[in-house]
């Protein structure tokens, strides 16, 4: 039972009067260290790539990877999370590019270790930038998204990335048993420290079209959908299902996706588990606001702020976000 006074004797704007005391009575802020930098990552040198859809962000070659993960380690972010852009001659229906050793990502990770410490490194697990349906698993001659024989190459390419030096894992594909499969391929390997961060709730969202420009899937998934494999967006109750599972088969961290429109999925399974909780700020999301500022509806940075806040404050104890720099910023020049 909450106990308080009554007007006049209260008044609850004593507290909100001067910008010193909502600071000061702030329960929710905005770090550095609570954001993870997505970042994109294409052949080539010295590339900087726009991508469609999807303002001030861009793909880039290796080298300027580097230059960008150091610059978010200089503002104090903790953390990047790699995705692959690959190059269409080398997608095909088994996606085998996915667990080679010398592919893209490994390139980025190794590079990336080389010469910039002190910041963790994550990489994506999923098939659809490799495959040349542009689903996140192996099909069938019906184009049916087959679960075990997907989990086997999911775990086979997770090692590979574990062996280029990767911190964290993040299969994203939503596949039944992935991540017992990957914790114990991982393990049986040495790689025991190695985290696993799973997608847990990963819907069936219509708000990731931009991230598929970005990886150059679009075109590959044509007019096929991905609904027998992420959730349908009418449920909730199967969320709490999908992070159980994915805690008792050894996950360490937990992803929720989309955050903003699922920020009761959060609370819930903030209430319930005590597995750290990340919430994605997705691209469609992201590039909502950006498009509303261009309009000059709102205030970007102001209105992201406000995005990141709300996810904080259901229960995220961290961010995925492409305004990561960006809110950084701003939150050291206040």
């Amino acid at each position: 039972m909450t106990i308080t006074a009554n007007y006049p004797h209260l008044r609850l704007r004593r507290n909100r009067q001067s910008q010193w005391i909502r600071d000061l009575l702030a329960q929710h802020r905005i770090d550095a260290s609570d954001l993870i930098l997505p970042l994109f990552v294409c052949e080539g040198k010295n590339q900087s790539q726009k991508i469609v859809n999807l303002d001030e962000v861009y793909r880039y070659s290796i080298d300027n990877l580097v230059e960008k993960v150091k610059e978010a380690k200089a503002l104090g972010i903790k953390a990047v999370m790699l995705f692959a852009v690959v190059d269409q001659k080398l997608k095909t229906a088994d996606a085998c590019e996915a667990y080679q050793e010398n592919n893209l990502v490994c390139q980025a990770v190794a590079e990336i270790k080389a010469k910039v410490s002190g910041i963790g490194v994550m990489a994506d697990v999923a098939l659809d930038p490799y495959t040349s349906h542009g689903q996140d698993g192996l099909i069938d001659q019906q184009s049916r998204v087959l679960n075990d024989e997907t989990v086997a190459v999911l775990s086979k390419q997770a090692l590979t990335l574990a062996k280029a030096g990767v911190d964290v894992v993040c299969p994203s594909d939503m596949m039944d048993g992935r991540v017992q499969a990957i914790r114990k391929t991982l393990d049986d390997h040495g790689f025991k420290d190695v985290l696993i961060c799973s997608y847990s709730a990963k819907y069936a969202s219509n708000f990731y079209g931009p991230f598929r420009y970005a990886v150059d899937s679009i075109n590959n998934l044509k007019n096929a959908d991905k609904k027998t494999y992420q959730m349908d967006f009418r449920r909730s109750n199967e969320a709490l299902q999908e992070i159980a599972q994915d805690i008792v088969e050894g996950a360490d961290l937990i992803i929720i996706k989309p955050a903003l429109s699922y920020l009761d999925i959060i609370v819930r399974a903030k209430e319930k588990f005590a597995t750290p909780i990340i919430g994605y700020q997705v691209s469609a999301e992201y590039q909502m606001l950006k498009l509303a500022h261009h309009h000059q509806i709102l205030d970007f940075n102001q209105a992201c702020l406000e995005n990141l806040i709300a996810m904080k404050r259901a229960g995220c104890q961290a961010i995925i976000s492409y305004a990561s720099l960006e809110i950084v910023k701003i939150i050291k020049n206040s």
